[in-house]
């Protein structure tokens, strides 16, 4: 069993920008010694009348993933702030969570750490909901309805023992979608139960929650 007190505190960093932003985000990571990370394509929703009537409410996103010790992580998020001006509307959002361990990385060895890993109460979580494709929207819709202001979703595909269809004989993985959104900690109970009650999250293969504490956030504005 693997002794977690022992090995140094990992963080994730998911930075959300606009599309084409993400290749300069990992190129001024790597300055700040962030080794690399991982791009995904999604589109954002917001709440604007005013794109909604030009259709421009789907907006593309690129989410940027990165992991990173924490002390290096603190350090690239004041510096990427810097850079990327996460705190005016529209640049982007940046925030960080704990990871236990990250497998596969030569930058990322574990080491012994002497530093205390203190407990602080999250001021945000995010929510990270995977459903059907085409069902994106309802979540994202039962979220609002319980207080979110939105999210961003991306494309994926499932693979699970309730996930598969035939096609020809032919065993067919469906194409997933996965809602991401930041939320106050004293709402997410709420949004998370309005989301299971609507997309009926219980049942197979209807969709899978899980939630996260953010450590640290830029660009999120109330």
């Amino acid at each position: 069993m693997i002794n977690y007190d022992s090995i140094p505190i990992f963080e994730l960093i998911y930075v959300i920008v606009n599309y084409g932003a993400g290749s300069r985000v990992l190129h001024k990571a790597k300055e700040y010694g962030i080794s690399g990370g991982t791009v995904f394509l999604g589109r954002g929703t917001v709440n604007n009348s005013l794109l909604k009537f030009f259709s421009l409410y789907d907006e593309k996103k690129e989410i940027v993933l990165m992991g990173t010790d924490k002390h290096t992580a603190d350090h690239a998020l004041v510096e990427l702030n810097k850079d990327f001006q996460f705190e005016k509307p529209n640049h982007g959002i940046v925030f960080t969570t704990s990871m236990c361990e990250i497998i596969g990385s030569r930058c990322c060895i574990c080491e012994e750490n002497e530093e205390e890993r203190g407990v602080n109460e999250p001021m945000y979580q995010i929510i990270i909901t995977i459903v059907n494709r085409g069902k994106a929207e309802d979540v994202i819709e039962a979220a609002k309805a319980a207080g979110s202001k939105g999210g961003t979703i991306i494309n994926a595909r499932g693979s699970g023992v309730n996930e598969t269809s035939k096609l020809f004989n032919m065993d067919i993985e469906p194409e997933k979608e996965m809602v991401m959104i930041l939320s106050k900690e004293d709402i997410t109970e709420n949004i998370v139960s309005s989301i299971r009650e609507r997309l009926e999250i219980d049942k197979p293969g209807n969709g899978i929650i899980f939630i996260q504490n953010v450590n640290k956030t830029y660009g999120i504005y109330e």
